[in-house]
């Protein structure tokens, strides 16, 4: 469990980082890009967090247990 906390640590890490850069980009596209990672980290850090507080993974994934499959409706050809 040690790995895990020191993975959280390091996604903490990369989302300061990001928020930071994304804050200080005068590029649209880039303040874009490091605002949609932070995001990214952040889910991740949240995945994480549940696994050390429960000990197990979330098995929840877009509101869907993740062995469910997708409805056919849901996926573009």
């Amino acid at each position: 469990m040690k790995d895990v906390q020191a993975h959280l640590e390091k996604l903490r890490t990369q989302i300061a980082e990001c928020e930071l850069i994304r804050d200080l980009a005068t590029n649209p596209l880039r303040r874009d890009t490091f605002g949609r990672m932070a995001e990214h980290f952040k889910v991740l850090a949240d995945q994480l967090e549940y696994l050390i507080k429960y000990g197990k993974a979330n098995e929840t994934f877009l509101g869907r247990k993740t062995q469910e499959p997708f409805p056919a409706g849901d996926l573009n050809p």
